[in-house]
């Protein structure tokens, strides 16, 4: 089985050839602005267009769906519904574990459909308040054991 390939630096500039999908968390209840969305929206315009336009139509927009934007010949951004609002509420962080591996599960699908990579932050561990402790074997479970490559950025 594959292993999480570690990087230091930006995970909107993914470092591999090929069809890369940059992989993010986002809330049910169509807020953008805070967090990694703020690095993908100056770099493409797109994702965030298509994610309040998809919060607008409500088609599917629900916990554990994701959208699939391309925004470069071989680059695409997966906006992942796995947060529920945002902020802390009743000691709970808005992350949604059960949406987390559901998210990662259609990215699985889609990765393997277009034959690419996954790049992403430690999703849903900033502003969504999640354990990478927990996430991590999620991703272990969904990409690397479907044989896809996967790297988590740290931002320097």
């Amino acid at each position: 089985m594959k292993e999480i390939i570690y990087l230091k630096g930006d995970a909107t500039l993914p470092q591999a050839n090929g069809t890369r999908i940059i992989a993010h968390i986002c809330n049910d209840i169509g807020g953008w602005g805070k967090g990694f969305v703020v690095a993908i929206s100056k770099r493409w315009k797109a994702p965030e267009i298509a994610y309040r336009e998809w919060h607008k139509t409500k088609t599917d927009f629900a916990l554990g769906n994701i959208q699939l934007i391309q925004v470069e010949d071989e680059i695409f951004v997966a906006n992942m519904i796995a947060q529920r609002g945002m902020g802390i509420r009743k000691n709970q962080p808005p992350i949604d574990y059960k949406a987390v591996e559901l998210c990662l599960s259609n990215l699985a699908k889609n990765a393997q459909n277009l034959q690419a990579s996954i790049h992403m932050p430690k999703i849903g561990c900033g502003l969504g308040g999640g354990r990478w402790e927990i996430i991590e074997p999620m991703i272990q479970k969904t990409l690397l054991a479907n044989d896809i490559e996967t790297f988590v950025y740290d931002f320097e």
